[in-house]
């Protein structure tokens, strides 16, 4: 799965965002409605939140040092999780609040039509900015479902403007929904209702986020298909068998990748070194984001599970089958 892509979606729902949060908070002073201030509130933590997702996209490209020798490319994922606890914070917790409030002290709307016609509009926009991430994702996310990508993806931004521009239209609508019954029914309640469940929404995006971000910023490896591929290229050449392996994303575009490789025992030092270069070569062609590969050449002992606990080759059981132990590596295993 491809880790590029994404700043035109982020540009996209900013400019969305930064309009439809200065309609609401007018739309907020003419109506008084707590729905439209909440929404103005998640507007404005979204205009924040696109503007992290770009700093994370700066910050990440920034040249390795001699404190952080495998560079910043992590930063994106860094932001990125900041980005899911402000939606929680601002978005879930303040609209959630607000709605307890109207619910308990309610009061009539005034000017609801300005409420309505502004709602639309932001409707309209978002909708734009949704379109753009979902057009931004297909390149990217493959024959996955949109379940899949979110959980797999290893670009943050696209997955976490998706998120956002789903609830915040999600959001539009419980909003005007609220807004609507309260104007139908006389009973102001309705919209704090609206509010509360706007509040519980972002909660619940807000807690996927900070999962799936979470996951990546502590260090996911590669999925199944792209181990498989790894594999099937160190093994060209005179490799025997890839005896293990380990992978790790250090950010979005750049794999790290150590294995320990059976080569054919009567080669010298210099036609080990040579094979090691061209198996990285090879790997590199299939699998461009694979920046950062260390191979370890060694003896094929998975016959002998004590001798590789001992020397910490494997963190997983050795197959008892010689076949199995014959074809397949140790891994890691991936998420599903």
């Amino acid at each position: 799965m491809s880790a590029g892509g994404g700043t035109k979606a982020i540009l996209a729902a900013l400019a969305a965002n930064a309009g439809i949060a200065v309609a609401k908070f007018g739309g907020f002073l003419f109506t008084g409605s707590s729905s439209m201030l909440a929404e103005s509130v998640h507007s404005v933590a979204d205009t924040s939140n696109q503007g992290l997702l770009l700093l994370g996209k700066k910050t990440s490209v920034r040249r390795p040092t001699a404190e952080h020798p495998f560079g910043y490319g992590r930063d994106r994922y860094f932001y990125s999780f900041v980005v899911a606890l402000l939606l929680f914070s601002l978005g879930s917790v303040f609209a959630l609040y607000e709605g307890v409030h109207k619910i308990q002290h309610p009061e009539p709307l005034s000017s609801p039509l300005v409420a309505v016609v502004i709602l639309l509009l932001a409707i309209a926009l978002e909708s734009y900015s949704f379109t753009t991430a979902i057009k931004e994702s297909r390149g990217i996310k493959g024959g996955l479902s949109w379940w899949q990508f979110i959980r797999q993806a290893k670009t943050p931004e696209l997955p976490v403007v998706l998120l956002e521009d789903a609830g915040a239209l999600l959001g539009l609508v419980l909003a005007l929904g609220g807004v609507g019954l309260a104007v139908l029914t006389g009973n102001p309640v309705f919209d704090g209702i609206g509010t509360v469940g706007i509040g519980l929404l972002l909660g619940v995006i807000a807690v996927i986020l900070i999962v799936e971000t979470k996951s990546l910023l502590i260090g996911e490896g590669a999925d199944r298909s792209v181990l498989d591929e790894v594999v099937g290229e160190l093994r060209g050449g005179r490799v025997r068998r890839v005896i293990h392996i380990r992978t790790q994303y250090l950010g979005p575009d750049e794999l790290l990748i150590a294995a320990k490789i059976d080569l054919e025992p009567s080669l010298d030092v210099a036609a080990v070194a040579a094979e090691i270069d061209a198996a990285e070569a090879r790997v590199r062609a299939k699998v461009p984001a694979a920046r950062l590969i260390y191979l370890e050449p060694d003896l094929d002992r998975s016959g002998d599970r004590s001798a590789d606990r001992d020397r910490g080759a494997v963190s997983e059981p050795v197959a008892d089958s010689p076949s199995e132990t014959d074809s397949e590596p140790s891994i890691d295993s991936p998420r599903d």
